[in-house]
């Protein structure tokens, strides 16, 4: 049975090496075995699912790439492919959906559309930033101007449900990670600034009130969340530190980009379709804050999130409600548990590049 700390490790060495195979989107580490917790842990790939040729001649059903073999024997943890398709991110562009959280709502809360005239996703969460204002938490592809600084007024609802300026105008980009083409990323996250206090208040949609954020999860917990697209669903954490590949398309002319230690959230049905970005998942008891998600598979039973305390750490923020914020920690002291997300290191939050957008559009 291969430990979480070994198949961590594992991980590190072998997945740059690994995404550069074709078919390949993502690897990071999860249950050798979900039925069988026990069975512990393993690697996790994520390749291109079988062509209708493959099926029919049923050499190649279950074959794993042939690195993985290769690897199995000399290390002793084992590997788990997935099939799936390639990961995209989840902005909603062209016709108006008919779903229930596409909607106008004031004051505005978390689980409905937002975004620009150019497209819909979903506003994750309210949270306050260090000065007590609250913000609107969703991502970089769903607030910001094509990756770049420049003003970007915020819609609710987005442009992809009908949302239009100035009747639907609800604040501006204030803050973005920017993504980068070259190098590795660990979160699309945006903030959004009201136009004015009251136009939004700290509530999740059919969930109530969010008491604050966890700093961990680990690979089996079950989450739930609202988003403009799928609306409530469940899910379960399939495999965590993944390594993973996005397509972005032609959003700040990024195309394919690289994301590191992903969680990759399983759900029984479609949990993460084009609209959903942006949109947090919580803990299945207690309503607490835990991860963003961004992405997903084509067919949208996988969600690409990041941990919600990434953000909170990036942008010094917390969960916005009408008392105090409450943080769940881990005990002091704690070993590290590589079945566990963990907090950005000092070394990578100096890596992350956190940018203020434009005050007002240069438009005359």
């Amino acid at each position: 049975m291969a430990s979480f700390r070994k198949a961590y490790l594992l991980k590190r060495r072998i997945a740059r090496r690994l995404l550069k195979r074709k078919g390949i989107h993502g690897v990071g580490v999860g249950l050798h075995d979900p039925k069988h917790p026990k069975k512990g842990a393993a690697i996790i790939v994520y390749a291109e699912a079988l062509s209708s040729t493959a099926h029919k001649k049923r050499k190649v059903k279950k074959r794993p790439p042939a690195v993985p073999l290769q690897l199995k024997s000399a290390s002793g943890v084992p590997f788990r492919v997935v099939r799936c398709r390639r990961f995209c991110k989840h902005g909603k562009q062209g016709a108006r959906s008919k779903r229930t959280f596409t909607g106008r709502i004031r004051p505005v809360i978390a689980g409905y559309s937002v975004g620009t005239s150019a497209a819909s996703g979903t506003a994750g969460l309210i949270v306050n930033d260090r000065a007590g204002s609250n913000r609107i938490l969703s991502n970089n592809h769903v607030l910001v101007n094509n990756n770049t600084p420049r003003y970007s007024a915020t819609l609710q609802p987005g442009g992809a449900d009908g949302g239009r300026s100035p009747k639907d105008r609800i604040g501006r980009m204030d803050r973005f990670v920017k993504l980068r083409k070259k190098s590795a990323n660990y979160l699309d996250a945006a903030t959004s600034k009201p136009l004015r206090r009251g136009l939004l208040k700290p509530a999740y949609a059919v969930f109530g009130a969010v008491p604050g954020h966890v700093v961990t999860y680990r690979v089996g917990d079950r989450f739930k969340k609202v988003g403009r697209t799928t609306g409530v669903v469940t899910g379960t954490v399939e495999s965590i530190h993944t390594d993973i590949q996005v397509d972005y398309g032609n959003y700040g002319n990024l195309g394919t980009i690289t994301f590191k230690d992903q969680s990759v959230i399983r759900g029984k049905r479609p949990v993460s379709l084009a609209g959903d970005s942006g949109s947090v998942w919580l803990t299945e008891r207690g309503n607490k804050a835990a991860a963003v998600n961004f992405a997903g598979s084509e067919n949208g039973r996988l969600s690409i999130s990041y941990p919600v305390h990434w953000f909170m750490q990036v942008f010094g923020s917390r969960v916005a409600r009408p008392g105090k914020s409450a943080l769940i920690r881990a005990q002091r002291g704690q070993k590290v548990n590589y079945r566990s997300v963990r907090p950005l290191t000092s070394k990578v939050l100096g890596r992350i590049s956190l940018m203020k957008g434009r005050a007002r559009s240069t438009r005359k």
